[in-house]
């Protein structure tokens, strides 16, 4: 009996050690090396490695039946895939995922060839951006070997010579500035001109009955010509020149006063001249038969120039001709402005340069030759336009005009009409004895 209870006994004693045994184990807090996070405080990291996701993808096969050692029923049916496509041009060339039909032979030979198409395209594309890049290039390498070679010929030859090469004498003997004005007729209108701003006592006040108050309306004009040099605005090295200059025209001249455009003519000559020459010069050029139609508004006048104007402009580019009389684009639109200030103001400075360097041996004829080259140069995209674009377009040409590509269709322009020359044409649409342009 006493054995029993013994027994018992120690049953007990090894059943409740093991218990509190338990117990203390289960209580211990586990190790947290790095703790993991939830929304709202820290959570115990996950135990075990991280699985694979291959593996994982293996698993999910497996219990679904389709393991990944079992072939498709169905031949042309991707088993696994092999690599991620990298774009959806890529999809047309991968077969459907395992648990899709396989894809008919007629639609994947469809889905190849918008695929080759698209790489063609591409591959078109990419030539066309290379070439357009090479010619950017090439024309970046013109300019600058021509700037090289203005470089040198200036270095060279010009500020080596500079006592002869500014010399003005060929330019004032030059028909278009040729005449006998007296050298101190500068000084004489600009005292005059100055006596004026002196007694004007408001300058915004303009009396429109006196051509000399357009002295007023010069300040206007004058912060519009050549913004982008920055010379003649006020403040600038000739800034008071050009003043000047306008000025003592306005006193020489109160018949005609002064017109706007006129600024970019003397801005010109300022650049070439010195300032009493440069006056003289612009005296005299303003001086001449067709200068000074359009400076005075010489509404009869100014139309016989454009008659015999469209009589070579349809005897040179007669579709073009045509396109501009069914749109009712008479020349005035376009001419006026070209001739107010001889392209000054219409082309690129250099370019309208050469055209006046050509207009001082040839006179007013290449004016009007000038002006059918530059349509000559966009027949193609004026024929193409209607009213509208066609005026905003001659109102404002292009910033960049090759000036090659011009002079050379300034050459092709014929100016012979019917056996006669401009100079013909133009006194015969002065006494109304010749036809003028067929219709």
């Amino acid at each position: 009996m006493l054995t029993l209870l013994t027994n018992s006994l120690s049953r007990s004693l090894l059943y409740l050690r093991n218990l509190f045994a338990k117990k203390v184990k289960e209580s211990r807090p586990p190790e947290q090396k790095d703790p993991g996070w939830k929304l709202f405080g820290k959570v115990p990291p996950r135990e075990g490695a991280v699985k694979d996701p291959r593996k994982i993808q293996k698993e999910y096969e497996t219990k679904s039946g389709r393991a990944g050692n079992q072939t498709s029923p169905r031949p042309g049916v991707r088993k696994n895939l092999d690599f991620e496509p990298l774009s959806t041009t890529a999809l047309i060339l991968e077969d459907r995922p395992a648990n899709l039909p396989a894809k008919p032979a007629e639609e994947a030979q469809k889905h190849r060839q918008q695929y080759e198409e698209m790489v063609a395209q591409a591959k078109k594309r990419e030539l066309k951006e290379a070439q357009k890049r090479k010619k950017q290039l090439e024309d970046r390498c013109k300019l600058e070997e021509s700037i090289g070679t203005a470089a040198q010929i200036w270095n060279q030859e010009i500020l080596p010579n500079w006592s002869t090469m500014c010399s003005v004498s060929h330019l004032l003997s030059y028909p278009a500035f040729s005449s006998a004005l007296p050298v101190d007729l500068y000084n004489i209108c600009l005292a005059r001109a100055k006596e004026k701003w002196g007694r004007t006592a408001a300058p915004n006040v303009i009396d429109s009955s006196d051509r000399e108050s357009s002295l007023e309306l010069i300040k206007l004009d004058i912060s519009r010509t050549f913004p982008q040099l920055c010379i003649f605005q006020q403040g600038g090295p000739y800034y008071d020149v050009l003043h000047s200059i306008l000025g003592a025209y306005t006193c020489y001249r109160p018949d005609v006063g002064y017109v706007q455009g006129m600024s970019f003519i003397a801005a010109v000559l300022i650049l070439n001249l010195d300032t009493a020459d440069a006056f003289i010069a612009f005296a005299n050029l303003l001086n001449k038969p067709c200068q000074m139609a359009f400076f005075r508004v010489d509404h009869s006048l100014m139309l016989t120039y454009f008659a015999a104007f469209e009589v070579f402009f349809e005897e040179n580019l007669p579709k073009l001709f045509a396109h501009f009389k069914k749109n009712n684009l008479t020349p005035d639109i376009y001419l006026i402005d070209w001739i107010f200030t001889l392209y000054s103001k219409s082309l690129p400075l250099d370019l309208a340069c050469r055209v006046w360097d050509v207009f001082c041996r040839d006179g007013e004829e290449f004016l009007f030759r000038t002006a059918l080259g530059v349509l000559r140069l966009y027949q193609d995209v004026l024929t193409s336009m209607d009213f509208i674009h066609m005026a905003q377009f001659l109102t404002r040409l292009p910033d960049l005009i090759p000036p090659e590509q011009l002079f050379q269709h300034i050459a092709a322009v014929h100016m012979t009409s019917r056996n006669r020359k401009w100079s013909q044409v133009d006194l015969l649409s002065r006494g109304r004895g010749f036809p003028g342009p067929r219709h």
